[in-house]
């Protein structure tokens, strides 16, 4: 989907303060309700906004281990069965098909890393799952990110 510079100013309006109405956004952005209720309308229904919910820390959840474990699987009946069991454990936050050694990619997070052994062999017991491989992330420094591709996008003169 292509998006305009509007639609860059409104979507990092809205990560910056995703508790703005959409009056004070129009406001902001010096455009109609209307048109920003419309661009809202049309980037969540295309799917380029996922939501609004709140970005929730593990770390303040008790969670300040966060690990990534990369796994072989059997591929009799591909991936989907294999990411549809990781889902039911609660500490897998996101699962990944990738290329490479390994066939599945997860982030992981646990209380301690002995709790993160138990995590482990939760995954490891999950059927489909051969082999799995573990690093444990010392720091973030970098957290998850989407506004520089935001803001690229009018430089680039959308898509």
């Amino acid at each position: 989907m292509t998006i305009d510079e509007l639609d860059a100013r409104l979507i990092s309006l809205l990560t910056a303060e995703p508790r703005l109405g959409v009056l004070e956004c129009s406001r902001r952005l010096g455009v109609a309700r209307g048109t920003v209720q419309a661009r809202l309308d049309r980037l969540l229904a295309r799917g380029v906004i996922t939501g609004f919910g709140p970005d929730v820390s593990p770390v303040a959840l008790g969670y300040d281990v966060t690990a990534f474990v990369t796994m072989e699987i059997r591929q009799v009946s591909g991936h989907d069965p294999v990411a549809h069991r990781l889902a039911h454990i609660p500490e897998v936050l996101e699962v990944h098909t990738i290329t490479g050694g390994a066939d599945l990619l997860c982030r992981v997070v646990a209380r301690t890393n002995a709790d993160l052994q138990r995590v482990i062999d939760q995954i490891v017991d999950v059927q489909g799952v051969l082999r799995t491989s573990s690093i444990i992330a010392l720091d973030t420094p970098v957290p998850y990110r989407v506004l520089p591709l935001v803001a690229d996008v009018p430089r680039r003169g959308g898509r």
